[in-house]
């Protein structure tokens, strides 16, 4: 019998003061039986991080080919392409061509993967954004996951700040150049 996704439910209260974002946000979020809840949370942020209205989270890691997190225009051209955790040279080669943005959040080996990235041949390399969480913080915010949660998710100055309930659990994402 094979196992199904877990549907998870995330009502957020983002307040990005970096990208000027004021929303709330309501999103399922089916987590994979083979995705881990780091994996899941890392996703969750992304998303908050990267928040605009065409972005979506695609059918992910039971699908080869699509990324994480992805947005299309009005005409259908794939604009963003967000992976998560340390995907393979050649996958983000394979992105870059698409001519969308190609942005990676993970929580270990963001500096190999610029190394490697800029050593090896790969499409607009150059436009390759790489941003890593502290895997201790997603591991405590992993802990407190679910089925129904309610977070209220602070971006000031690179701070992340997660407010579950009466606790706010502090983090933070680096942008590697």
């Amino acid at each position: 019998m094979a196992l199904t996704a877990t549907v998870r439910r995330f009502e957020i209260d983002l307040s990005d003061s970096d990208a000027h974002v004021y929303e709330a946000l309501d999103l399922r979020v089916a987590q994979h039986p083979s995705e881990t809840v780091r994996f899941l949370v890392a996703r969750v942020l992304a998303r908050c991080l990267e928040h605009e209205d065409a972005l979506e989270f695609s059918r992910g890691l039971c699908v080869d080919d699509e990324p994480a997190l992805w947005a299309r225009d009005l005409q259908g051209a794939l604009t963003q392409w967000i992976e998560i955790g340390q995907p393979s040279i050649d996958r983000l080669h394979r992105a870059s061509k698409t001519g969308a943005r190609v942005a990676v959040y993970g929580w270990k080996g963001g500096r190999e993967l610029l190394t490697e990235a800029r050593a090896r041949p790969i499409h607009r390399a150059d436009a390759l954004e790489v941003f890593t969480f502290d895997a201790g913080f997603l591991d405590t915010l992993a802990d407190a996951v679910d089925k129904v949660n309610r977070w209220a998710v602070a971006h000031s100055g690179g701070g992340l700040y997660v407010t579950i309930g009466a606790r706010t659990i502090e983090g933070a994402v680096e942008r590697l150049v």
